[in-house]
């Protein structure tokens, strides 16, 4: 085990290469060097190019490698492609009612893909992170499988607080997002994490309005360290969130529709935008920033209002995670 190092994990596929670029920019010049780290990168089709530019990014005392979810079912000896065959373009399976990607779930097999870690950091790539990272890691997790931070995006919408509590099955306020995890690898695997969530899934098929961030508060709810808020600050959604922003966030992340490489004027914009300008991708993320579409962000308030329609509607559903627990059928892990 390699408890000197701290393992930081991201899920990434080549239209993120940027972002995540800008992300490790900020960590590395913020994160104490009194620690080694090494930042791996699960992916999807992530190109040679995009693996170089960002190779080059990384400085001790931070190290990078890439596993290609192929690979790793090669070096490891573990079926996590053929596992992860079964969560197909179904609607419950969409990432914000629109889209579907398997990277959102590839984080919930890093405990069986590291078994050298017994704790990790799991981070989105849509953010940038002005603290020091080492301190995050720093958590103490006891006997919890996580530790995240409540997900106070959601508590101005009352038909996804309505969602939250009646078809999750969590308080509003126990609620966590999924970008940012402390991660309890060694319990995940004596639970059987992994498995249990491949159950639940293959035997429900739940509808969800964040796939793998439902699953998680699911089944780790009444085992989660719930963080600072400072370590995922969000910028307000369209004026939900707090309404505020915070003066010293140790982390930003750039949630839902809230990126400022698509619009102007997002909170903790001049964040990103300082890290961003050093990057090889930065002619990339202004060019898309000057070609997002009018259609595009017509899109955008479409899916989040279909996310804010949807929730009640799943309330509705003979099956839903709450539902399932009521019935004696097990949902937590542990």
């Amino acid at each position: 085990m390699k408890q000197d190092e701290i393992p930081i994990f991201f899920t990434v596929d080549e239209s993120y290469a940027p972002y995540l670029d800008c992300a490790i920019r900020s960590m590395q010049e913020n994160a104490s060097k009194s620690h080694t780290y090494q930042i791996i990168v699960l992916h999807e089709d992530l190109t040679e190019e995009s693996q170089e530019k960002l190779s080059a990014t990384v400085k001790p005392p931070f190290q990078i490698r890439f596993l290609e979810m192929e690979g790793a079912k090669r070096k490891y000896r573990l079926t996590v492609k053929d596992k992860l065959a079964g969560i197909t373009d179904r609607a419950e399976n969409r990432l914000r009612c629109d889209y579907f990607t398997l990277t959102i779930y590839f984080r919930l097999f890093i405990a069986d893909l590291f078994p050298e870690y017994d704790k990790g950091i799991y981070l989105d790539s849509d953010i940038v992170v002005p603290g020091d990272i080492s301190q995050l890691f720093q958590t103490e997790l006891g006997d919890n499988i996580i530790a995240a931070c409540a997900d106070r995006s959601i508590t101005p919408v009352p038909e996804l607080v309505e969602y939250v509590e009646q078809a999750v099955g969590v308080p509003i306020d126990r609620y966590i997002n999924s970008g940012i995890l402390v991660m309890n690898l060694k319990k995940m695997r004596e639970v059987g994490f992994s498995g249990h969530f491949l159950h639940l899934l293959q035997t429900y098929h739940f509808d969800c309005l964040a796939p793998d961030q439902d699953y998680f508060n699911a089944m780790c709810n009444g085992k989660i360290v719930y963080l600072d808020e400072s370590w995922d600050a969000m910028p307000p959604e369209g004026g939900g969130g707090t309404g505020t922003t915070l003066e010293h966030p140790n982390l930003i992340h750039y949630n839902l529709f809230q990126k400022p490489w698509c619009y102007d004027n997002i909170p903790y914009a001049d964040y990103f935008w300082r890290y961003a300008e050093g990057s090889p991708f930065y002619g990339d993320i202004v060019r898309h920033k000057e070609t997002y579409s009018e259609e595009q962000k017509l899109s955008d308030r479409t899916c989040l209002s279909n996310m804010v329609r949807k929730g009640p509607e799943v309330c509705k559903q003979p099956i839903t995670f709450r539902k399932m627990n009521e019935k004696g059928e097990r949902i937590r892990v542990c």
